[in-house]
């Protein structure tokens, strides 16, 4: 499972913790109090278990933050955490908070940070927008996976030999936003067309009706004339999924 599944297994366990410790850590009215040192502390174990569990190349810091100190609220006798739909739990998240037994019900959010630490590519100098990268630019350190909503670029391979869309600083953690889309073939041209499926695969030929730009689908008529859409995954290939 990915790093994201395990945080939202870790938080909606944390969801649960909570709710149990409800009528005694929240004993709230007038204003929003900092959150209580025990539930504070029992949110980030809780997190750091999802560490754990997604391997010991993932290291998990989870920053728990305060509630606005201008908000008002009612006395409460138990209050109820959730995850708003929506909810990433990858950089900056929030987690709901709601009265479900008092005066007056409310709803108030209280942000956290995620943080996840893991190997990825990094400048070892500054890089300028339109330079193309080579294999002497980047090495392996850690960085925080969730510092940016661009997924961090792991791989050399996926890097070398592509242009940068985007400056970065020497030290800068590598992102796939910071490097140029590819254009893997041009409408008109005639593909590779790839269907994968379990445990086989069927190679043919079309000719492309559209562009085939990097992570975009794109759309092939085949020799038979049939029109497919798929992903493009090389120079003059398509790749669809069975």
């Amino acid at each position: 499972m990915e790093i994201s599944g395990f945080l939202s297994v870790a938080f909606a366990r944390i969801a649960a913790a909570l709710m149990l410790a409800a009528a005694p850590a929240f004993a709230w009215g007038d204003v929003a109090p900092a959150l209580d040192a025990a539930v504070e502390d029992q949110v980030k174990q809780l997190a750091l278990a999802a560490s754990r569990q997604a391997g010991a190349e993932a290291r998990i810091d989870i920053e728990v933050g305060q509630l606005d100190r201008r908000l008002r609220l009612a006395p409460c006798r138990r209050i109820e955490p959730y995850l708003p739909p929506g909810t990433r739990l990858w950089g900056k998240a929030r987690i709901g908070l709601r009265c479900s037994d008092g005066p007056s019900r409310w709803n108030v959010y209280l942000p956290i940070t995620v943080r996840v630490y893991g190997r990825a590519l990094v400048a070892k100098a500054p890089l300028g927008v339109g330079s193309v990268l080579g294999p002497g630019d980047l090495v392996q350190a850690e960085v925080d996976l969730a510092e940016e909503a661009s997924m961090a670029v792991m791989d050399a391979e996926f890097a070398v030999g592509r242009t940068m869309a985007r400056a970065v600083n020497a030290g800068q953690s590598l992102r796939e936003a910071h490097l140029k889309t590819r254009q893997w073939f041009a409408a008109g041209e005639m593909v590779k067309v790839l269907a994968v499926g379990a445990g086989f695969s069927v190679a043919g030929e079309g000719r492309a009706l559209t562009p085939g730009w990097e992570g975009q689908p794109a759309r092939v008529r085949t020799e038979s004339g049939r029109v497919l859409t798929g992903m493009p995954s090389g120079e003059r290939r398509i790749e669809l999924a069975l």
